[in-house]
């Protein structure tokens, strides 16, 4: 009796151990592991995404800037693909056998069952040719998409292109998936949340064939596509056309900004590139080119990443330093025989009158005037060192937005560099160095750093006597344009509003007077302030700088012109200015103008730089 008992216990056992072993590979197949309901589903419907049409992005006037344009792409769900006719369909896609199995092979590693893209952005013509026939190759089908189309070919730095999301970017945010597009510089990429706007869903019944035989469930699974939204920049496409021009074979950048709102007209970099080439399916390989091949480095954003000494326009933020500290009046005067010079050293200055007060200084951009004025604000009594009164120059420097980043609505900004008192000690390697040792940084040279960005910063400062608005590049969004509230903000510097105004008269002297160094940026009619620069260039010619804001009373348009390797501020750089001025002031170059005009059209400094390398 206990025997049979015992077996009775033990063939039950068994069978219930089947039965859990069934149960256990029956609950994976139906809920853990979806690979049979994907099969059955995907050969039953067709999940198509369907993509927002992304935002449009408009000039400050209302010229379009960039639009959409369909795209088509051929999907793939491996598990329905049947045997096809290979060469009739590499025949209509015009590609090779090889390539069909590898992307098919690279298809399958992603899923047998999902779709996935098999081929991107084939043209219209293709696709209303492969249409006709799609029928003919089971597990194959076209889903649209678009892509970005410029009218304007121009501001590629700013604008910004689309690319592939890849894992990391899958990772970071579950709204994209493989295959989808995301901004990846510039515009498209700052607000890419709000141009892309929200994918939607269409579920399809397909027959065996994978021909649409109508809705899923009457639509209940179907979500509509959300449009993203526009963008109205403050770009004024007309002046940034204008300007890339003037700038064509030379390597430099341009920021023109709008003082009283903070609105930047123009940012371009030269050489720059045609936004087209990053668009459609020749995008990688017109990438790789520019990135890897092309020396001249067309990606490199020269006006917010390229990080320049100032050159002689510094000497504008250290006059206003100089009156706030009570260090010189507007009538302080300084000589200068052909330079700075004390000991065995010499900082070597042009020719020019001599003494100089305060406006002449900036009219004639004398170096002995600012090495001695920046050594009695560094020698300053009411200091305990050097290196206190350095700090609190520093302060004051970095109150015109240098050396960090401005906060700008665009990618990329770099900070630039402003050394603390810290760096002096360490380079000098000791905590008792004098004014003298750093006595370089009073004309903009030695170890400083800044951004063409920084400096159109810095004279919309001196155009609105004393503060900015942070520059930014969007001037409205959507249907209620509203911007970020930090770019409607005053941002004030330590200088008084009324010391401005004798450095802004040594600014006009520098273009109206009769020995100023910027005459070639004088408008008829309109009185324009500026300030040349040339700096220093170790590796070749040296460095044409230029800024200037117009007019000088209610200011327009603040302005930094930097060429590489145009030797003097007034070369290059002032009388791009001054064209650029006239062209947004007064809509047209006048004819007194126009052989300057063409002077710098013609300018070909990029070529003449090779001639000199070989």
């Amino acid at each position: 009796m206990n025997n049979y008992s015992n077996r009775r216990f033990i063939i039950g056992g068994i069978f219930a151990f089947v039965i859990l072993i069934f149960l256990i590979r029956l609950f994976n197949i139906q809920i853990v592991n979806d690979q049979y309901k994907l099969s059955a589903e995907s050969n039953s419907q067709r999940r198509v995404t369907q993509y927002a049409a992304r935002g449009l992005i408009y000039d400050r006037n209302g010229e379009l800037l960039v639009y959409n344009q369909a795209a088509y792409d051929i999907m793939i769900i491996p598990r329905q693909v049947k045997i096809f006719d290979t060469l009739d369909f590499c025949n209509l896609l015009g590609i090779e056998k090889e390539d069909v199995i590898k992307r098919i092979r690279k298809a399958k590693k992603y899923s047998r069952y999902r779709s996935s893209i098999f081929m991107k952005q084939i043209s219209s013509e293709r696709y209303a040719v492969l249409q006709e026939k799609l029928y003919k190759f089971p597990g194959f089908f076209v889903q649209t998409r678009t892509l970005r189309k410029y009218p304007h070919h121009n501001a590629a730095h700013t604008l910004g292109y689309l690319g592939e999301v890849n894992d990391k970017h899958i990772k970071r945010d579950k709204y994209y998936s493989k295959g989808d597009y995301i901004g990846k510089s510039g515009l498209e990429n700052t607000y890419e949340s709000v141009l892309r706007g929200a994918k939607g869903l269409k579920v399809y019944w397909v027959d065996v064939y994978n021909r649409i035989k109508g809705s899923f469930h009457d639509g209940d699974l179907d979500k509509n596509a959300v449009e993203g939204q526009n963008i109205t920049t403050t770009l004024d496409i007309t002046l940034q056309e204008y300007g890339e021009k003037l700038m064509q074979n030379k390597k430099g950048g341009i920021v023109a900004i709008e003082p009283n709102t903070g609105e930047i007209l123009v940012k371009l970099s030269s050489p720059g590139y045609d936004p087209e080439m990053f668009v459609g399916r020749a995008m990688s390989e017109n990438y790789r080119e520019l990135a890897n091949n092309d020396t001249l480095r067309p990606l490199f954003d020269r006006s917010m990443m390229a990080t320049y000494a100032p050159g002689s326009i510094f000497k504008l933020v250290q006059a206003l330093i100089a009156l706030q500290e009570g260090i010189i009046t507007p009538h302080t005067r300084f000589k200068c025989h052909n330079g700075y010079h004390v000991g065995r050293f010499t900082q070597k200055c042009h020719h020019h009158k001599s003494p100089l007060d305060l406006k002449e200084s900036i009219q004639h951009s004398c170096n002995a005037y600012y090495a001695q004025t920046f050594r009695n604000i560094l020698d300053a009594p009411r200091f305990g060192s050097v290196s206190e009164s350095y700090t609190n120059w520093r302060r004051h420097i970095t109150s015109f937005g240098f050396g960090g980043r401005l906060g700008t609505d665009l990618p990329s900004e770099l900070t630039g560099f402003i050394p603390k008192a810290s760096y002096h000690a360490k380079q000098l390697k000791t905590k008792n160095w004098k004014s003298l040792n750093i006595v370089s940084m009073a004309i903009g040279q030695g170890p400083l750093l800044i951004t063409p960005l920084q400096m159109a910063n810095m004279v919309s400062c001196i155009a609105n006597r004393g503060y900015y608005y942070i520059p930014h590049i969007v001037k409205s969004i959507g249907d209620d344009g509203i911007i970020d509230p930090k770019f409607l903000e005053k941002q004030q510097t330590t200088i008084d509003p009324k010391y401005f105004e004798p450095v802004i008269d040594g600014m006009d002297l520098v273009v109206h007077g009769e020995d100023g160094t910027g005459r070639s940026a004088a408008i008829k009619d309109i009185r324009v302030c500026g300030k040349t620069g040339t700096v220093e260039n170790p590796h070749g010619d040296d460095h044409s700088v230029f800024v200037a804001f117009a007019p000088r009373e209610n200011p327009k348009i603040a302005i930094v012109v930097y060429v590489e390797n145009g030797v003097w501020g007034s070369r290059y750089a002032a009388p791009i200015s001054g064209l650029m001025i006239e062209k947004y002031l007064k809509g047209k170059i006048s004819k007194n103008k126009k052989y300057l005009e063409k002077r710098m059209l013609d300018a070909d400094l990029i070529h003449i730089e090779k001639d000199k390398e070989e």
